[in-house]
């Protein structure tokens, strides 16, 4: 598994901080001290749905789905503490299927009160996604025409750590945010586990439990007891994952166990 720093040095020029960052364009949109959005750059007019949604002069808050309000109400908030840098914050919007990074920075006067807030936004899909290639009817219909993510951007302090897909163990479901699980250890995602698991390969990922997707490479054992399965993972401790009894049907077929688990039943 290898954890991507956003900003590190790669090997590649292709990949190169100072490369990718010439390539983003940056949405800039100006907030009043009422959240009221006062203005926008061109390009985030082209991005967002302007012209749908008419947001001038209108709280920022009412154009987010109710899953994005609580992390952009928590990304104003870090903004406003006096002793906090806050950290830029990844979060899925619909325009359409998009990763956007985003950072809130609160604008004072020249005695240094607070009098509005700049959000801007960089378009970090072609970094973190893949085109989806072929695959079954089943799984094209499944994760219909969005990206699968070749990375999952994570947070950590002030930086932004892009998880090689490959690498992960499980991605664990905490409230409208996520642990991204490696062999490394567990990194905070704000992501939802919908939006994350919706970008997956569905023949390598599964949704497991409401509040699980595992890789299925890394699952150690099955284990059946009182008529529920539980995934023990592999890794140097021991990780049991629970299984929905939703979920286990299509479990067990993908490990070709789906005639076995019929007979038992």
């Amino acid at each position: 598994m290898k954890n991507g720093s956003f900003g590190a040095t790669p090997s590649s020029a292709s990949n190169s901080w100072l490369y990718l960052l010439e390539r983003f364009d940056v949405g800039v949109v100006h907030l009043d001290l009422e959240l009221r959005v006062m203005g926008m750059n061109d390009y985030a007019r082209r991005s967002l749905p302007v012209q749908e949604k008419l947001p001038f002069g209108k709280l920022v808050l009412s154009f987010h789905p109710d899953a994005a309000q609580a992390k952009v109400k928590f990304l104003l908030g870090q903004a406003e503490c006096p002793v906090n840098n806050a950290p830029p914050m990844a979060m899925m919007i619909n325009i359409p299927d998009r990763v956007l990074l985003i950072k809130v920075s609160k604008i004072g006067d020249a005695q240094g009160a607070t009098t509005g807030y700049t959000l801007v936004f960089y378009d970090i899909t072609e970094v973190v996604s893949q085109e989806v290639q072929g695959g079954s009817a089943h799984d094209i219909r499944d994760v219909g025409e969005k990206r699968l993510l070749r990375k999952i951007p994570t947070i950590k302090k002030n930086r932004v750590l892009l998880v090689d897909v490959p690498g992960v163990s499980f991605i664990r479901s905490e409230g409208h945010y996520t642990w991204v699980h490696t062999s490394q250890g567990s990194q905070f995602c704000n992501l939802n586990i919908g939006d994350i698991e919706s970008r997956l390969d569905p023949k390598l990922f599964l949704r497991v439990h409401r509040s699980y997707i595992v890789n299925l490479s890394r699952v150690d054992e099955i284990v059946r007891h009182d008529g529920r399965l539980t995934l023990r993972m592999m890794g140097s401790e021991p990780v049991e994952i629970p299984v929905s009894r939703a979920s286990a049907p299509r479990l067990m077929e993908q490990f070709g166990l789906a005639d076995a688990a019929a007979a038992k039943s």
